[in-house]
């Protein structure tokens, strides 16, 4: 009984435990921990945030519903852009449609840029002149301002590199006249 009694004093917690070697990781990279008012963001003072504990039930000792403490916590560290961001990407067949969404990809986000290659000229052309229609529905989906310019980008051409050494010159172009 003592033996069982002595385990259960040195038990620690896993969660803490965890928690403070991330933080003393992230401390040997040099990364510091810094407040949204140090990085100049508005904060709200302490007697006028609102607690995670839902007032609304049981006078503010419920836990609130993990919808609200996610929404919240994306609000407070500013992740929506790249949320939405994430949002274009992974949404982008119910956004554009089926037919679109065959022949043109998301490739990249740059601020409020999205960048799509198509497999082919004439579906680069096709989405350069459905853009407009498109940012409207991505204003109406995801809220305005996530994405405000398209930039279609053709196919890749081949390349004619072939290993690690390369003769300058126009490629095969060069023999043939």
């Amino acid at each position: 009984m003592a033996a069982a009694k002595s385990d259960h004093d040195t038990e620690v917690d896993a969660a803490q435990a965890a928690l403070n070697r991330m933080r003393a990781i992230a401390k040997s990279r040099g990364e510091l921990r810094i407040s949204r008012g140090r990085l100049g963001e508005k904060t709200t003072p302490r007697s006028k945030r609102k607690p995670f504990l839902d007032a609304k039930y049981g006078g503010g000792r419920d836990p609130q519903g993990l919808g609200n403490v996610v929404s919240r916590l994306v609000s407070d560290r500013g992740w929506s852009s790249p949320l939405a961001v994430g949002s274009v990407m992974a949404q982008w067949d119910d956004l554009v449609g089926p037919e679109i969404a065959a022949h043109c990809r998301p490739e990249s986000f740059e601020a409020t840029t999205l960048h799509v290659r198509c497999d082919s000229t004439s579906w680069a052309t096709q989405l350069r002149l459905l853009s407009l229609s498109l940012l409207a529905k991505f204003d109406a989906e995801l809220g305005h301002g996530v994405v405000t310019k398209i930039m279609v980008l053709g196919p890749t051409a081949p390349s004619w590199r072939k290993g690690y050494r390369t003769v300058k010159g126009r490629g095969p172009r060069d023999t043939y006249g």
